[in-house]
């Protein structure tokens, strides 16, 4: 099978890019810039393709790779990711190992202040578990993404409307279509720690993430959207509600359901 990797990047030259993912593999790189180019380069004997697009969201900018991308197996990548010498031999075995599945979920060890998940076992991902899997860790089957005809959110995300929560609705709606989705406890990379620390969207536990936070709980849940957001905060309570309290931020949150 071939291998793929779709990176989503802002203003980054390419070719130094490739280099500090240790990419080699084909890839797919979309590029948030001012001016809209494309070139084609090779590293380690593997073709890259290199699309600069003058617009905003991480959303849009993985559509477009994923309209791109033409291997059978693609896998899903932030510029801030440094994979393993091995990645694609890692990723092939698991996958002929899982002939069953479409999208297997892997280990890349995040920074400490955004470690969300570990897989330390195989297991099936489903609708209880699913929400703690971001983007990078994903490797999916091409045909059976096209055949689900599922794409990322264009409202969530950096550069978007609301903030993070694009991938969340990305499994999400795989989930939904029936696609059969994994955990391995396989390490394929780590993420760079940032040089200055910030992030692409968050800006602390304000009003604005609560809100946002609302309006995507209203997108994943449903019915079941207020009593998994008040779960959501009685469980970060500690980490989240200490500038606003928890009734405060469920308000918010309300409100952006009431929005969605």
């Amino acid at each position: 099978m071939r291998l793929q990797v779709l990176v989503a990047c802002v203003r980054e030259n390419d070719i130094v890019l490739a280099e500090h993912m240790n990419l080699s593999t084909e890839a797919v790189i979309c590029n948030q810039c001012q001016e809209v180019s494309y070139k084609e380069f090779v590293r380690k004997g593997r073709e890259i393709r290199s699309y600069a697009f003058a617009e905003r969201g991480v959303g849009r900018n993985r559509n477009n790779a994923l309209m791109r991308a033409d291997a059978d197996l693609v896998l899903f990548a932030d510029e801030d990711i440094i994979y393993n010498d091995d990645y694609e031999s890692r990723i092939l075995h698991e996958f002929e190992r899982n002939p069953e599945a479409d999208i297997l979920m892997f280990n890349v060890t995040a920074v400490e202040s955004r470690q969300t998940y570990e897989n330390i076992r195989h297991k099936r991902v489903r609708w209880y578990n699913y929400g703690r899997y971001p983007t990078y860790a994903m490797c999916a089957k091409l045909e059976s993404l096209r055949k689900a005809n599922v794409w990322f959110s264009l409202l969530f995300g950096g550069g978007a409307k609301y903030s993070n929560g694009e991938d969340t609705l990305f499994i999400h709606d795989c989930l939904k279509k029936g696609l059969k989705i994994f955990a391995v406890p396989v390490i394929i990379g780590h993420e760079k720690e940032r040089e200055n620390g910030e992030s692409t969207w968050f800006n602390g536990y304000n009003e604005k993430f609560f809100y946002d936070r609302g309006v995507l709980y209203h997108y994943l849940y449903g019915i079941m959207q207020k009593p998994f957001a008040l779960r959501f905060l009685l469980v970060h309570r500690k980490l989240m509600c200490t500038d606003i309290p928890v009734w405060e931020a469920y308000k918010l949150m309300r409100k952006g359901m009431k929005e969605a």
